[in-house]
């Protein structure tokens, strides 16, 4: 892993399950109202917050928060217990009984930035659906070399000139079914979706690095899972 104290951000992705509308009504609510303010007067944004297109089971909200470093990631919830204004807007979801909870449970993710795009990079606001992609590789030099592959082999590069827009790319720092890299891709609908990819698969480039040995997915990877999302209309992403 790459030091920790360089210029590339942190992110934390977070994910709700819930049971039934109540329970998502009552979360969404809490993130409107008190949770991205709160989040935006500590200085946290751009704040990403979707909703899952093809849930299987139980619905799933995603949310992704920027931190410059693991000092701001640390202080967050002692700045949010002295924000007055979030406690008391926060009260119903923080306050909500055990018999009828605001969630079945929350999985979070903490990235670190790749080198190539140390920041989000936000998409035009206009009609959007979003790709997150979550590569799991058998090793942790795999993983590594998948890094490499995206930052200085060129990888983020053609996913840019071939319009897919990239969100963000990040490392797993903390979180499941590691090693792996998460990372998003913007486009118009499922039909520039599909005309992206298939640019990119022709792509003599990616051509090239895909033909390499050392940058083969046979090496590199072993699970890749995808998740199309659409943005909450207070989503600043």
């Amino acid at each position: 892993m790459e030091p920790l104290n360089d210029h590339r951000y942190w992110y934390e992705l977070r994910t709700w399950h819930f049971s039934n509308d109540a329970q998502q009504q009552l979360t969404e609510t809490w993130l409107r109202q008190a949770f991205l303010p709160a989040l935006n007067r500590a200085g946290h944004h751009p704040i990403g917050v979707f909703n899952e297109t093809q849930t299987q089971g139980t619905a799933r909200l995603f949310m992704l928060i920027p931190y410059p470093d693991l000092k701001t990631f640390a202080a967050l919830e002692a700045r949010l217990a002295a924000d007055s204004t979030y406690t008391m807007a926060a009260a119903p979801y923080l306050q909500a009984p055990a018999t009828s909870p605001a969630y079945e449970r929350i999985d979070s993710f903490l990235l670190h930035a790749f080198r190539h795009m140390p920041a989000i990079e936000v998409p035009e606001k206009k009609q959007r659906l979003f790709e997150l992609r979550c590569y799991e590789s058998p090793s942790e030099s795999a993983g590594q070399k998948k890094i490499t592959m995206f930052n200085d082999a060129g990888e983020i590069d053609i996913f840019k000139r071939i319009g897919a827009r990239p969100v963000f790319f990040g490392e797993t720092v903390i979180g499941e079914r590691q090693p792996n890299l998460i990372y998003m891709l913007c486009f118009d609908n499922m039909d520039d979706h599909d005309a992206r990819w298939k640019t990119f698969g022709s792509d003599p480039d990616w051509q090239r690095l895909k033909g390499m040995d050392e940058y083969s997915d046979a090496r590199l990877i072993t699970r890749i899972t995808r998740t199309f999302l659409t943005p909450t209309d207070y989503s600043q992403i």
